[in-house]
């Protein structure tokens, strides 16, 4: 009996080229499943997190109730914030302060007083610094909070049970381990 016969078939029952492809889609699979390499993980080398303050700044929010807004601020001690339009994860609310509403008043003189805004829609209006708290990787180039980096400028915004609203970010702290 002859090793390949006259139609290419080994043995006379094998087609050579239906052998071939059958040996190369056992390899793949053979390939994917026992020798499944690095695949889902990161290119980039693991970095420990941190924990760092984000102070947020929010101006001319229009709320009926500012008051409210901060004590729920104060008592949930947690929002949800969303990055270049990516969730980026929970943040721990460190402190809220209030920014006081005010405007310029030229004088006779031709010196300028601030006083407060007596505006009745300016009791509608809030502005207020908010200090967030998070767990992040720094990174050569700055902090990643949730897989977004965090720096002056950037735009984050602020969702909860009953508010949604942008802020923009005025510093970026590194806190000390503990």
């Amino acid at each position: 009996m002859r090793f390949l016969d006259s139609k290419g078939r080994l043995f006379g029952r094998f087609n050579i080229l239906d052998l071939a492809a059958a040996l190369v889609i056992l390899g793949v699979i053979t390939g994917i499943f026992i020798f499944p390499g690095t695949s889902g993980k990161g290119t980039i080398a693991q970095v420990p997190s941190e924990p760092i303050e984000v102070d947020v700044i929010v101006k001319g929010l229009s709320v009926l109730s500012p008051d409210a807004l901060v004590k729920q601020f104060q008592t949930e001690k947690q929002t949800s914030i969303v990055i270049r339009n990516q969730p980026a994860g929970d943040l721990e609310v460190v402190r809220v302060k209030e920014l006081p509403r005010n405007i310029l008043v030229p004088q006779p003189d031709g010196t300028v007083k601030v006083q407060p805004d007596p505006r009745p829609e300016s009791a509608y209006s809030q502005d207020m610094i908010i200090t967030l708290g998070a767990k992040a990787e720094i990174s050569e180039t700055g902090a990643v909070v949730g897989g977004q980096k965090v720096k002056i400028g950037t735009l984050i915004e602020l969702e909860g049970e009953n508010y949604n609203f942008n802020s923009s970010v005025i510093e970026v702290r590194r806190m000390a381990k503990q």
